[in-house]
């Protein structure tokens, strides 16, 4: 049996407090292997803010999975404010990151590995970019990131003979779906939480989801004059 994949972020406040999350993913399906040691909050059962068009049936999921893996996180920074200044330092089998930065950029970094690998079925097909995990990354970084594993999936449906989607189409019906998901999970976690963190956090990702739709339109003549040598 292989080893798990593990990305440790500590956030360390200026009044020198530190809080320490340990993810843990099977380095086969990436999923995120649980702990087991926090009991699903009361927010998290499947029929709070359901999103719609949930494919999970509640008599076999009674909870949403998100939620479940999310609530302890939610619960140890329940208490802080998003605007927060935290020194995040991530570390992975790799390198390390560091960053000084907001409460919520924190977060939303390591908020969008946890959606993304907790066993929701829309957020799957984001998984294989949580393989090459980039903390911080800037709206271009994740765009180019995002039609690249898009493009490489294409890739393998044709080598498996299967119709690809050079057009990246979609990819913008995923990030329609995933907007879904973030809206209603916003809604889950202000109803949980007595500061804003958490739902700042979510906030970060939806805007990078709702950019999506024009990267696909403009940033990819942006990239043409980078891959002339393709060209030849």
């Amino acid at each position: 049996m292989s080893s798990p994949l593990i990305i440790h972020y500590v956030f360390r406040f200026r009044n020198g407090e530190a809080r320490e999350i340990l993810l843990q993913l099977d380095e086969d399906t990436l999923a995120l292997i649980p702990t087991g040691q926090h009991m699903p909050p009361l927010w998290a059962d499947i029929d709070v803010h359901t999103c719609k068009g949930c494919p999970l049936d509640p008599a076999v999921a009674p909870h949403c999975p998100i939620a479940v893996q999310l609530g302890e996180v939610v619960e140890i920074f329940h208490e802080h404010n998003s605007y927060d200044d935290v020194t995040v330092e991530v570390i992975d089998s790799r390198r390390q990151y560091l960053k000084d930065t907001s409460l919520q950029d924190g977060l939303g970094s390591l908020v969008g590995i946890i959606m993304v690998t907790a066993g929701c079925p829309v957020l799957a097909p984001l998984r294989p970019m949580v393989r090459y995990h980039l903390p911080f990354a800037t709206l271009e970084e994740t765009e180019f990131r995002m039609i690249s594993m898009y493009l490489v999936a294409q890739y393998l449906r044709q080598k498996d003979g299967k119709e690809p989607d050079w057009s990246l189409e979609g990819l913008q019906e995923i990030y329609d779906r995933v907007r879904d998901v973030n809206q209603c999970f916003a809604k889950r976690i202000r109803s949980a939480s007595k500061n804003d963190a958490g739902v700042n956090a979510i906030i970060i990702l939806d805007c990078f989801a709702k950019a999506i739709p024009f990267a696909i339109r403009t940033l990819m003549k942006d990239y043409e004059k980078y891959f002339d040598s393709y060209s030849t």
